[in-house]
């Protein structure tokens, strides 16, 4: 089960977001409202929303990967932000204010969908970000060469 596309929301005074409705029955299938958000491991300006599950095997991989130096900065990074958040009965979650301010989120908001989560941008960086994308001459990679797009 895959999330795709991009919604424009706004996060309201306490920074509360609300999820669309075309997301919601499948989080609560999948696992019942309970996600976790997290900062960019790329070091993109946006968090990262997964649901618990998916969140598990990731976060299991992570703490796993070694206790090199270099992983613990990623583990303290990464892991060290996640924060638990359960879906209310409106279909919204509370981002944590570090969260917010790590991703310069204060009311215009865009949710991507990402394959098994969710990147959230503030509506400035998603623009910037899409903008920079057009500028950029990026290789495709040769697993696109078969796709007829």
């Amino acid at each position: 089960m895959f999330f795709r596309g991009s919604t424009n929301l706004n996060l309201d005074a306490k920074g509360r977001l609300s999820f669309p409705a075309r997301y919601r029955e499948r989080l609560a299938e999948i696992c019942d409202g309970h996600l976790v958000v997290t900062v960019d491991l790329n070091k993109d300006p946006c968090l990262r929303i997964y649901p618990l599950p998916d969140w598990q095997e990731i976060e299991q991989k992570v703490m796993s990967a070694g206790s090199t130096k270099s992983m613990r900065i990623i583990q303290r990074f990464f892991v060290g932000q996640a924060t638990e958040c359960d879906l209310d009965g409106n279909g919204r979650i509370l981002v944590p204010p570090t969260l917010r301010e790590y991703a310069k989120l204060e009311k215009k908001a865009v949710l991507v969908g990402q394959g098994k989560g969710f990147e959230l941008w503030s509506e400035e960086a998603w623009i910037e970000q899409n903008q920079a994308l057009m500028e950029e001459d990026l290789e495709i990679p040769d697993v696109f060469g078969d796709l007829s797009l």
